[in-house]
């Protein structure tokens, strides 16, 4: 017989589509699952349809009596996990058919405690607009050559959540979910602890249309390329590290002794940067520890914005007229 596997749909003002996505977990080809539904107090029609499930004997449903957020509403889904394993759903995309049953596949062979998947992009019509969302944000290559080690999700976030299949024993390791910083999201978190106790794999196959239409809580948006002065794209990497190595030394016990003191090392790297506004000469080896897995160009760039940006503002300037002129920016 089939193992259960429980899989964790947070609602949150989604009567758009949260019935579309529900059918599609429900028409899965892998058919012994338990839905389990948390919704984070809808304004809108949202409860109502979820109201249409209540007897199906598959299905558990809470409604919360006050707004959690997306991610401590994902949070207390993870707790309320039944079975070994189980999987994490948004309310607005589409699940292929044989997600589960691919999933669940890649999990066993590869004896893995966390599988995560590829996405095929589409808007709000499900018309395709990136063939794979990996390849789109330019983690694919990184992902094949990172993916069960822990510098995969150690710098950003490598997994989408809503692809991911885990193992009930790493619970103990992710929660409680730090809800401090919105740059350390449910799903960085929880990839991060498995990489660092356990094995990741991945599945190199789009599994979810993964819906964009305006009103994502996360999504395919590069903010930066709204930005038209290098201080702005700086400002915000800045902002965004000190984000999650803040986060990070604020949960130190949950990492090993060399990770604690990098983490420790990384935030104070991150915080003298706030001074510097032109040329730092100071903890090139912190930034060199931490980006010597990424890509060269990646490296560069960011080593450039970071502690050279009066250099890099002339060349900024250069690129950005560039692709304006070929339309890739506004």
């Amino acid at each position: 017989m089939e193992e259960k596997i429980d899989i964790l749909l947070a609602t949150y003002n989604g009567e758009k589509y949260v019935q579309e996505q529900i059918e599609s977990i429900l028409n899965q080809t892998y058919k012994n699952i338990h839905l389990i539904i948390s919704d984070d107090v809808s304004t809108d029609g949202t409860r109502e349809i979820l109201k249409q499930y209540e007897e199906n004997k598959n299905i558990t449903i809470y409604y919360q009596s006050q707004n959690l957020g997306y991610i401590k509403n994902f949070e207390f889904l993870i707790s309320k996990v039944e079975n070994n394993i189980y999987m994490l759903s948004d309310q607005d995309d589409v699940w292929l058919p044989e997600k589960i049953e691919k999933t669940f596949s890649v999990l066993k062979k590869e004896n893995a405690d966390m599988v995560f998947s590829d996405l095929k992009v589409v808007d709000q019509n499900l018309k395709e607009l990136y063939a794979s969302f990996n390849d789109y944000m330019l983690l694919s290559k990184k992902i094949k050559k990172y993916i069960n080690t822990k510098y995969l999700n150690y710098l950003y976030n490598c997994v989408t959540g809503c692809t991911i299949m885990s193992k009930k024993a790493y619970i103990k390791y992710i929660l409680p979910i730090p809800n401090k910083s919105k740059y350390v999201a449910h799903d960085y978190w929880m990839s991060l602890m498995i990489s660092i106790n356990g094995k990741l794999a991945y599945l190199p196959e789009q599994t979810i249309l993964y819906r964009q239409h305006g009103d994502n809580q996360i999504g395919t948006e590069k903010i930066s390329h709204k930005f038209k002065k290098l201080e702005q794209v700086r400002n915000l990497f800045i902002e965004v590290k000190l984000g999650v190595f803040s986060t990070y030394v604020e949960n130190n016990s949950k990492f090993p002794e060399d990770m604690q003191e990098l983490n420790k090392k990384a935030l104070n790297y991150y915080e003298m940067l706030t001074n510097k506004k032109n040329f730092n000469f100071k903890g090139w080896h912190i930034f060199h520890t931490l980006y010597k897995h990424e890509r060269i160009s990646y490296y560069i760039l960011n080593f450039i914005i970071m502690n050279l940006p009066f250099i890099g503002k002339g060349l900024f300037k250069v690129r950005y007229t560039i692709l304006k002129i070929l339309g890739k920016r506004d």
